[in-house]
């Protein structure tokens, strides 16, 4: 299981990560607000920890811009507001859990445990455009009674195409959303990865198709 963590108290965040690794969790860690968007919009995780009181975003933003775009990554909220209505805004904002500091490290464990389980219970929503629909269990792109099933990155490209459906998105913005911040994958793998879209789409038969515009990027649209 991957989390992202994000903490601006060193000594504490080096707590939680030792103690998550400890019990096999793969941990990214961060320790501003605007990391935390950033890493959460680029990278897959299987739940976050967000710390309320951060810089540059604190922990209600961060939560808040994820939820409305549209990010179902469950959420677990720390802080040191003991309010209720600290509680009721982050709850209403979308996080899944709330953990006041401080904190037992086993409730810690508990709690991020019970967060995943609920996780896997909750079934993704299928993505449809034009005629065309796409599978997030089966990672399968369906259209006109007819199917393929997608390598991991098209399945992920053509996600990012389907939520941004009608918006030119450039070859930097692809790579970084689909492939990371860290990749060592050059601007064609954009390219080479578009073509095994549209040849896919083509196959369908679907009134879809991927256009692109020169120096601006790659657009999912319907054609006429």
């Amino acid at each position: 299981m991957k989390l992202l963590f994000a903490e601006d108290e060193i000594a504490l965040s080096e707590a939680v990560v030792d103690i998550l690794t400890y019990h096999n969790y793969q941990v990214d860690v961060v320790y501003d607000g605007a990391d935390a968007l950033a890493y959460a919009r680029t990278e897959s995780y299987d739940g976050m920890i967000l710390d309320v009181m951060m810089p540059k975003l604190d922990g209600f933003e961060v939560l808040k811009l994820l939820r409305s775009e549209g990010c179902r990554i469950p959420i677990l909220l720390l802080t040191a507001k003991t309010e209720v209505e600290a509680r009721i805004q982050g709850l209403n904002l979308g996080a899944d859990d709330y953990l006041p500091k401080p904190f037992d490290m086993g409730e810690l464990l508990a709690r991020v445990r019970a967060m995943l389980r609920r996780r896997k219970q909750y079934q993704p929503d299928v993505l449809t455009y034009g005629g065309l629909s796409l599978d997030p269990q089966s990672c399968e792109l369906c259209g006109n009674g007819r199917s393929v099933r997608l390598s991991k990155l098209e399945y992920q490209l053509m996600e990012v195409l389907m939520l941004n459906q009608g918006i030119y998105l450039s070859s930097e913005d692809l790579l970084i959303k689909v492939w990371g911040y860290e990749t060592e994958a050059e601007l064609g793998s954009v390219w080479v990865y578009i073509s095994y879209l549209r040849k896919h789409i083509k196959s369908l038969g679907a009134q879809v198709e991927i256009r692109a515009r020169r120096g601006v990027g790659y657009s999912l649209e319907q054609t006429p």
